[in-house]
């Protein structure tokens, strides 16, 4: 292994078909939200670091990347994008109608083991409704991470959306005589009774005065599971997408900001495998506002590490992926100079077919016709045009096929380069 600086645990170099990759993910990420009348805002990476102590909770408190700055702040690389919407919205909500159908694409940073499917540094594709409480929210978030889902090549029985909603618990709280900040102890509880020994989850539910049975018949045998609930259900049924739902009462996400309808997309075949989730968070702006404004909101995430390792995972999706960066290769035209004395013309060429939006490109310096049809190949061109001693005649050379025609350059060469390649 060759001697040098290295990345920092966690952290990626993205290699040209790494940026190949994530340029899918976003333009499938843009592409859905767009579907869904969602608009593009952008915040900060670097937070005040009490914007996550106060309003994250939970465990993403131990996972901050913050430091002291060279103002003696106490700063944060955020960790997700939520807080930051909740921020912004905040301060400027009164310039839009609502509600707000806002999407970001953000650099995200957690200080967490580094292991398959997660990073301390990843982007989040973050989508949220603000100013809108009704349940149809709930269920229009849901069933645009299920159209992301199809947009990335899944189909149904790869995965599986886990519906839940903490209102549920704060129920059963009540009638356990639970106070607030039991409450909140018991929605950490469940939302670690899958990745927790069951003698610690025990531990625990005594301390709040329950027990594990207690817990699991109610995740099991709930009496009743509430009207919103029951009204996501049966929006995403009327729009066909109810085979993808179960309802999970287990489901409460992590971050102590949500409060009611919340949700997780699995991987089906590795059931503890989350790959997006999100819900309602109806208090956080309030909070964040030291409650000057007061708006309903709904959102959900996914990361760009978890979702590459699912589709590389899934053949079909893994080969819609390529298929799509293929189609989006950078390069159209390969100009391979047969007779050096006509270097003018192929400059004059790779010109004209550039100005007309035609990734064209040739080696820069002189090279055998055999390499520079394998520099083509390299290149990803799907045509190599042959400038030789026959000019103004050209050769053309589907490279795919082994396929030649001879066409001039004193014809219409860029009508006629665009007819092959849209062929």
């Amino acid at each position: 292994m060759a001697k040098g600086f290295q990345t920092l645990p966690g952290f990626r170099d993205f290699r040209p078909e790494d940026c190949a990759v994530r340029n899918y993910l976003f333009a499938s990420f843009r592409e859905v939200a767009k579907r869904y009348g969602f608009v593009e805002y952008e915040t900060p990476i670097l937070e005040p670091t009490e914007l996550y102590e106060k309003k994250a909770g939970g465990e993403l408190n131990s996972q901050l990347f913050n430091f002291i700055d060279k103002g003696d702040r106490s700063v944060t690389l955020r960790p997700e994008v939520t807080a930051s919407l909740g921020r912004l919205v905040s301060t400027v909500q009164r310039d839009y109608p609502k509600p707000l159908r806002w999407f970001e694409i953000g650099q995200c940073f957690r200080y967490e083991k580094p292991q398959k499917g997660r990073t301390r540094e990843f982007y989040q594709f973050n989508v949220d409704l603000i100013g809108e409480s009704c349940a149809g929210a709930d269920a229009e978030l849901i069933a645009l991470s299920i159209d992301l889902m199809s947009e990335l090549g899944f189909v149904p029985g790869d995965y599986v959306i886990r519906l839940s909603d903490r209102a549920y618990w704060q129920k059963f709280g009540d009638t356990k005589s639970l106070s607030s900040e039991q409450c909140a102890s018991l929605l950490q509880i469940v939302d670690k009774l899958e990745r927790e020994k069951p003698e610690v989850t025990e531990g625990k539910l005594n301390v709040l005065g329950l027990t594990t049975a207690e817990v699991q018949e109610a995740i099991s045998n709930p009496a009743s599971l509430g009207e919103n609930l029951d009204t996501v259900l049966a929006n995403l049924e009327a729009r066909g997408m109810g085979d993808f739902i179960e309802v999970d009462l287990s489901i409460v996400r992590g971050l102590a900001y949500y409060t009611g309808v919340v949700f997780e997309v699995f991987d089906a075949k590795k059931s503890l495998r989350a790959v997006a989730g999100g819900g309602r968070y109806d208090s956080l702006i309030s909070a964040l506002s030291n409650g000057s404004v007061d708006l309903p909101a709904a959102g959900f995430a996914i990361g760009d590490v978890v979702i590459r390792h699912l589709i590389e995972e899934t053949p079909h999706a893994a080969e819609k992926m390529q298929a799509a960066i293929k189609a989006s290769s950078g390069c159209d035209v390969y100009l391979v100079l047969a007779d050096d004395s006509k270097q003018a013309n192929a400059l004059a060429l790779a010109a004209q077919l550039r100005s007309a939006g035609i990734a064209t490109t040739f080696s820069l310096t002189p090279a055998k016709v055999g390499k520079q049809f394998k520099q083509a190949e390299q290149a990803g061109a799907p045509l190599a045009l042959v400038v030789g001693s026959e000019f103004p005649e050209l050769s053309l050379k589907i490279l795919a096929t082994r396929s030649e025609e001879t066409i001039s350059a004193d014809q219409d060469i860029v009508e006629t380069i665009s007819n092959i390649l849209n062929q």
